[in-house]
């Protein structure tokens, strides 16, 4: 995914680009290099000190991660999260400019916090089907439900440095952490690829919880 400084708001929402990951790239991560910091600024909820964290690389145009998202996420939330237990980190990785742009969208909503974030990011996934088929539109209506006009939303979309640092770090997890699919999690730095249901999920945390 390489997005050409100047491009318009509208020009940006009609083109779709391929994932930039090859299949050809190694399987494997260390524990360190997934968890070294990103050139956009953190995205992340639960207690810093939690035993068990989680980073999870999701893509907005993603079935499965939007899945997770609704149907997933809020219990582990519920349970884990706001008890301190595990700190969930969010990176995109997007697969498309659509994904791209709704990743973007939800940078500038959250530049206040991470729960304006994670709201932007939870609205999106309900609304993929939306979004993939009138990306503008749907891109407008979320930033509205957060207080941002039509042309906040505009210039947000056509912050080329916003987009970037979104390409450079999607570069970083594909070369270096060898990000190939979404969703991607780590847990505790133990790599899981693909989707995953709540009682998965729930059996890889609990034994780390015991430890």
């Amino acid at each position: 995914m390489n997005l050409r400084p100047g491009l318009a708001f509208a020009a940006i929402l009609a083109a779709v680009s391929p994932a930039v990951p090859s299949a050809a790239l190694a399987q494997g991560a260390t524990t360190e290099t997934a968890a070294q910091p990103v050139g956009l600024p953190e995205m992340a909820i639960g207690s810093a000190t939690a035993p068990v964290t989680i980073i999870e690389y999701s893509s907005m145009s993603c079935s499965h991660c939007a899945a997770f998202g609704q149907n997933v996420f809020p219990m582990l939330q519920s349970k884990y999260i706001d008890t301190g237990k595990v700190r969930f980190v969010f990176r995109e990785f997007p697969l498309d400019i659509k994904a791209a742009a709704a990743s973007i969208l939800a940078r500038c909503i959250g530049k206040d916090g991470p729960d304006k974030f994670f709201s932007a990011v939870e609205m999106m996934f309900k609304l993929q089907d939306q979004l993939m088929a009138q990306t503008k539109q749907t891109l407008i209506y979320v930033g509205k439900q957060h207080g941002m006009s039509e042309d906040e939303v505009k210039t947000c979309e056509e912050d080329q440095a916003q987009f970037e640092k979104l390409n450079a770090d999607q570069q970083f997890a594909a070369r270096q952490i060898k990000i190939s699919a979404t969703p991607t999690f780590f847990i505790n730095g133990a790599r899981f690829q693909g989707a995953m249901s709540y009682e998965e999920l729930e059996a890889r945390i609990e034994p780390m919880l015991r430890k």
